[in-house]
């Protein structure tokens, strides 16, 4: 879905600007192989883009390429929670079976559960806060047995939806603020760049990178709003549930 959000690096680029302002994590590192460390800043790039995270081009003013990166990292940090949510729905739902057309649903899967487990367990969605998990009390408080593993792998995959749907919504909040910063000062950051360039070719080539930075910056706010409206509704969803259970 983000393949289209990395920049691809012309040969035209100087060294330095062709070097990628973020590197993937320990896990991308660990699936890539370890012959990422000898390959070209070329290579780095399209390797970055094949898994999906988000990378700026250099424009040679310190300050800018901070910020840019700092953004970057934010959007590509949200995406990694917003994704850890679907995913974490999605266990759940395969778990008991839901089959509701909205993946990110959760209130069918919250009835199977306590339908499921209603003769030995009293199952509800607790919400406290930014925070909500799922409740389990047993019917017979003499019971010593330890709580089934389907009944206690949906109690830790609620705790992940809470989790990352929090995160995803904090990362979004921060995000509004570093996109609104660079797209207003799209002028601002022209004039540095140009009186950053030593030559007219060096000043078209940081420019064009300028202009592919913002290109990815407002393709970033589309699908950052996006995550955080979905985190924001998934949250809503476990107050109604958590509010029908009282």
């Amino acid at each position: 879905m983000l393949r289209f959000l990395c920049c691809c690096f012309s040969s035209g680029d100087s060294a330095d600007e062709r070097q990628p302002l973020l590197h993937p994590g320990p896990s991308d590192l660990n699936e890539a192989g370890s012959a990422r460390q000898s390959r070209s800043a070329h290579s780095d790039a399209q390797t970055v883009k094949r898994i999906g995270r988000l990378v700026m081009r250099r424009v040679c003013v310190p300050e800018l390429d901070q910020r840019f990166s700092d953004m970057a990292e934010t959007f590509n940090e949200q995406h990694e929670r917003y994704e850890a949510m679907v995913r974490n729905i999605r266990n759940l739902r395969q778990s008991y079976s839901c089959n509701h057309n909205d993946p990110l649903a959760l209130t069918e899967c919250v009835g199977m559960i306590r339908d499921e487990h209603k003769a030995k367990y009293r199952v509800s969605l607790q919400i406290k806060g930014y925070e909500f998990s799922l409740n389990v009390v047993r019917v017979d408080e003499s019971d010593e047995e330890p709580l089934p593993p389907h009944l206690q792998f949906a109690q830790n995959e609620v705790k992940g939806i809470s989790a990352s749907a929090k995160a995803t919504i904090s990362k979004g909040t921060t995000l509004q603020e570093l996109i609104g910063w660079l797209l207003r000062s799209k002028d601002q950051m022209a004039e540095q760049v140009k009186g950053a360039a030593a030559t007219y070719q060096e000043h078209g080539r940081l420019s064009e990178n300028l202009e592919e930075n913002l290109k990815e910056v407002r393709r970033a706010k589309e699908f950052a709003l996006g995550y955080r409206q979905r985190a924001g509704e998934v949250f809503t969803e476990a107050a109604q549930i958590a509010g029908a259970y009282l």
